[in-house]
């Protein structure tokens, strides 16, 4: 108990969101010490498998996991996906025009700071950003179209290391840090952080809920949940956990969501990609 202690008030010095900016650590230094904090905290978890979340640190959760995974449940949605990914727009032209390498094998690189619009751009938002400039209506950010097409697009990158890049630019270093500040924040009536529960208490039950750790956890995206009954992007997470603790969720890529997606994503740097997966 001693040593939990101890590991948590370090990761919380290291992470701790500073009121003077020049004291703040580099996000380098921040994911060497939430990767430090997890091993002291699961020495026995090997590093590759904090892409399991929960089923990492549960063996009976796990044998239930397992068992799906001969027919997953989001197979025909990412199928559909490859076919809207594929099919032409009315002009002609493709998604596959708007993405580097035909947007295949690029998700590990997602989200990235746009130095020059000077803004996070998440796989999503760029799908319908590619909509939009071929003359597409934008599809709805937390399910349905997007969530396949995400989906089809992350099931090319399955096993590529998560390669998220903070550029020497001070807006993509506040982006990074308004995120962290986000995640490290009290909020709602119940008065939590998402660090509450994913850096103090993965493995641990809230409810019915079995609490995942932080790292790992946007490699996993888009998910089929047993409770949506379907694929769902990680904006629709960020909102259901903000209502989970009777806060007032945000828009789907809010310019705030997206920024915790960046630093999130960064705190998983070199974990695989293995999305789409399956979570109850």
């Amino acid at each position: 108990m001693l040593k939990t202690k101890i590991i948590l008030v370090a990761l919380g010095a290291a992470l701790a969101v500073p009121q003077v900016q020049a004291a703040s650590p580099s996000p380098e230094e921040d994911r060497k010490a939430m990767v430090e904090y997890f091993q002291q905290m699961f020495p026995d978890v090997p590093m590759e498998e904090y892409v399991n979340g929960q089923y990492a640190l549960n063996d009976d959760r796990r044998k239930q996991w397992e068992s799906m995974q001969d027919f997953p449940p989001y197979e025909f949605a990412v199928a559909e996906g490859q076919e809207m990914f594929e099919t032409p727009f009315a002009n002609g032209k493709t998604y596959a025009s708007c993405f580097e390498n035909g947007g295949i094998g690029i998700r590990q690189n997602y989200p990235y700071f746009d130095t020059e619009k000077n803004e996070v751009i998440t796989l999503e938002l760029a799908i319908n950003r590619c909509r939009e400039a071929n003359g597409e209506e934008p599809l709805r950010w937390k399910k349905g179209a997007i969530a396949s097409i995400s989906a089809y697009m992350a099931s090319t990158s399955q096993g590529k290391p998560l390669n998220i890049k903070i550029p020497d630019d001070p807006d993509a270093l506040a982006a990074y840090e308004s995120g962290k500040e986000f995640y490290y924040t009290r909020r709602g009536q119940l008065n939590f952080a998402c660090s509450s529960c994913h850096v103090q208490n993965p493995g641990n039950w809230i409810r019915a809920d079995f609490l995942s750790p932080t790292l790992g956890q946007p490699a996993n995206f888009p998910v089929h949940r047993s409770k949506w009954g379907e694929l769902g992007t990680l904006h629709r997470r960020f909102s259901g956990c903000n209502n989970n603790v009777r806060a007032e969720p945000l828009p789907a890529q809010s310019e705030e969501y997206r920024n915790l997606e960046y630093f999130l994503t960064y705190m998983s740097n070199g974990l695989p990609v293995v999305g789409p997966a399956t979570r109850p």
